[in-house]
């Protein structure tokens, strides 16, 4: 089990609650589509996706990078137990949609660059590493099943 501290508590309610989801998960999501291309096989039913422009502006990108940031809610209402909040998550990218468990390191990562892109210097290097604690125990959370 992580522990979280007040002042760790404190950064992550205070990040969430400053984000745009609209904005932030699409770009987020569309960044790691374009980053790293070997990721867009999962989304083949989502339409066309064969530049940077049509990724960012196909809505069903945005409207799941946005339910993916919605998502992470949970994690923040629960940070106590992240891991059993995500379990069926888990089941169904690990044995219906096949998700590799890297990938949702690599949206982290994108999530982090979009965040920090947003919040400039008002994302001290404090809330970085608050931050990114937080999306590590999310992501082995949502890898949890691979194990």
């Amino acid at each position: 089990m992580v522990e979280w501290t007040e002042q760790e508590r404190n950064i992550i309610t205070s990040i969430f609650s400053s984000l745009d989801y609209d904005d932030v998960g699409p770009k987020a999501l569309s960044r790691c589509l374009i980053v790293y291309p070997w990721t867009q096989r999962y989304f083949a039913s989502f339409g066309n996706l064969y530049n940077a422009d049509a990724i960012k502006t196909n809505p069903n990108i945005q409207a799941h990078g946005t339910r993916v940031l919605h998502g992470l809610d949970r994690a923040v209402k629960n940070m106590d137990n992240i891991k059993d909040t995500y379990a069926e998550l888990s089941v169904l990218h690990s044995e219906k949609l096949h998700v590799d468990p890297d990938n949702f390191r690599l949206l982290a990562d994108c999530l982090t660059i979009v965040i920090a892109a947003k919040m400039g210097s008002g994302f001290t290097p404090e809330m970085q590493a608050t931050f990114q604690k937080f999306l590590a125990v999310v992501v082995s959370a949502l890898g949890r099943q691979y194990h």
